[in-house]
């Protein structure tokens, strides 16, 4: 995949069926102190099912408040893809860094969440 602004829009509607949210096309990317790595089970968004190669893990979060999904695909999780894994790549509705006039070098927090409420 590699970019997620246009694979975000490109497949809006399997990621509005796995998300319940019409995701912005584009993700914040976040600099982690430590390695993050999945939870055991996360919701996943198969290559398969929508006639592509790449499958993409979609763990709940919320950040500055609102509900979001970290998204990373396989490769990246097993250190071979575009992003180390102390990099995280969250997605949500808006765009995070213009709606809370975020830059680079900013400190975000990001709690994790079983599911979504």
């Amino acid at each position: 995949m590699g970019n997620f602004s246009y694979w975000i829009e490109k497949l809006r509607d399997h990621y509005l069926a796995k998300t319940g949210m019409i995701l912005f096309p584009g993700t914040l990317n976040i600099q982690l102190e430590t390695p993050y790595r999945l939870p055991e089970r996360p919701m996943r968004l198969e290559g398969h099912e929508y006639g592509g190669t790449v499958s993409v893990n979609l763990v709940p979060c919320s950040i500055l408040g609102r509900p979001a999904f970290i998204l990373r695909t396989d490769a990246n999780e097993q250190g071979r893809g575009d992003h180390p894994r102390t990099i995280v790549e969250v997605a949500t509705d808006i765009k995070l860094r213009d709606a809370f006039h975020l830059q680079d070098g900013d400190v975000v927090e990001i709690e994790v969440l079983q599911r979504m409420n």
